[in-house]
């Protein structure tokens, strides 16, 4: 391996562990006694590093030197994220999951209401979908951080973020619940939800548009699931064949 294939490695090895930790570089160089400066340089591939900086990055990592020279090392995925518009059946199918494989089930939409000390709808009308989106990073990196066996239900519009997205795929195994335009209607409205239609006529077919733009996006997840016709227990038992990371 030349040299610089050997610092394009470690950089995107030492860049993977700590985002995957939710550290900025400064709490890395606290961690390790690497200063900031020769970091940023590290992980932009121009940092020759030196063996006792490597073991210290490891140290503080807690994982062998070893690990940050080899090009085959993934960092460890603890988390299932299942993606997919309203009425996608996330929550259902996630809590069900989470209850069959016993592990922890987080809603990344009630955290981040929690977060904001209002409920979405207020969050939205007082301060816009901007400030949402940087809660919804702002509440992903905290669950994620907190390292533990998790089934997620993120938010429909999580993919359009593009620095979310790659945080959340970087911890996560992520998985496309695959429905129906009418599947999401109709689950929508069985829930007693009839905003959908409320005053909008041409709801059905904004669905149709929102569905298909956002259809490329999803399908980058690891693993898509369809679920229209099928039981919820058959959906549960294909993801957990799938993303068994847990």
């Amino acid at each position: 391996m030349q040299t610089d294939d050997v610092l394009e490695t470690v950089a995107r090895q030492v860049r993977g562990a700590r985002e995957a930790r939710r550290w900025t570089i400064r709490e890395l160089a606290e961690r390790s006694g690497v200063s900031v400066r020769f970091l940023v340089q590290l992980e932009s591939g121009n940092g020759n590093i030196s063996v006792k900086r490597l073991a210290d990055l490891a140290d503080a990592f807690k994982i062998p030197a070893a690990d940050l020279l080899r090009d085959d090392v993934e960092v460890e995925r603890r988390a299932i994220a299942l993606l997919g518009l309203r009425g996608a059946g996330k929550t259902t199918i996630g809590r069900q999951l989470a209850r069959a494989l016993h592990v922890r089930f987080v809603e990344l939409d009630r955290r981040i209401e929690k977060a904001a000390d209002m409920s979405l709808g207020e969050l939205f009308s007082l301060y816009g979908e901007e400030y949402y989106r940087r809660l919804e990073r702002e509440t992903l990196a905290a669950v994620l951080a907190e390292n533990r066996a998790t089934v997620l239900a993120t938010g429909g519009g999580i993919v359009t973020s593009a620095g979310t997205y790659a945080m959340l795929k970087q911890s996560a195994v992520t998985v496309w619940l695959r429905a129906s335009p009418e599947d999401h209607w109709n689950r929508v409205v069985s829930q007693g939800d009839r905003r959908p239609m409320a005053d909008h006529p041409q709801a059905m077919a904004d669905l149709r548009v929102l569905l298909a733009a956002r259809e490329p996006l999803y399908a980058n997840a690891d693993y898509t699931v369809e679920t229209s016709g099928r039981t919820v227990k058959a959906i549960v038992d294909e993801v957990a064949a799938k993303a068994h990371v847990m």
